[in-house]
C-alpha cells in the first residue's frame, strides 16, 4: 500500500468513527444501552485503525489493533495518548463484550453514559493528532 492509500484510510475510517460516535448517542437518547455499547467500543476501534493508519499500518482485528495502539501510542515519547486512555479503552472492550455476548449482563447506564463522554474526547484528541501528521 502506498502513502495515498493510507491517507484514504485515515479520513475514511475517522468519518467512519465519528458516525458510529453519533450512533451511540442515538440509542442512549433510545434506551438502548447495551447496543450504545457497542457502538462507542467500535468508534474507539476505528479512531485507532485510523491513527495505525498514520504510521502505514493495518491490522484486521480490533485485539490486534488495540494492541498496537498500546505499542505505538503508548509511551513516554508521545504525549497525545495516555496510558489511561489505554486502560479506558480496554474497559470499553470488555463492557462492548458484555454487552453483546452475555445474555444475563446488566447494563449500568451511567457507565454507558461515561464511555460516551470518552469517546468524545478520545475523538479530538484523534483528530488533533492526525491534523498534526497531514
Amino acid at each position: 500500500m502506498d502513502e495515498n492509500h493510507y491517507k484514504a484510510l485515515i479520513s475514511i475510517r475517522f468519518d467512519r468513527a465519528k458516525e458510529l460516535y453519533c450512533e451511540a448517542k442515538e440509542l442512549v437518547n433510545m434506551d438502548c444501552y447495551k447496543s450504545a455499547n457497542n457502538r462507542a467500543f467500535y468508534a474507539i476501534e476505528k479512531c485507532i485503525k485510523a491513527l495505525l493508519a498514520t504510521q502505514q499500518m493495518d491490522v484486521e482485528t480490533h485485539n490486534g489493533a488495540v494492541s498496537q495502539f498500546n505499542l505505538l501510542f503508548i509511551h513516554p515519547q508521545n504525549t497525545a495518548f495516555t496510558k489511561e486512555d489505554y486502560q479506558k479503552i480496554a474497559k470499553a472492550d470488555r463492557i462492548r463484550n458484555a454487552s453483546d455476548y452475555d445474555d444475563f449482563y446488566i447494563v449500568n447506564k451511567e457507565e454507558t453514559k461515561e464511555l460516551l463522554e470518552f469517546v468524545e474526547r478520545f475523538l479530538k484528541k484523534t483528530e488533533e493528532y492526525i491534523s498534526k501528521t497531514e
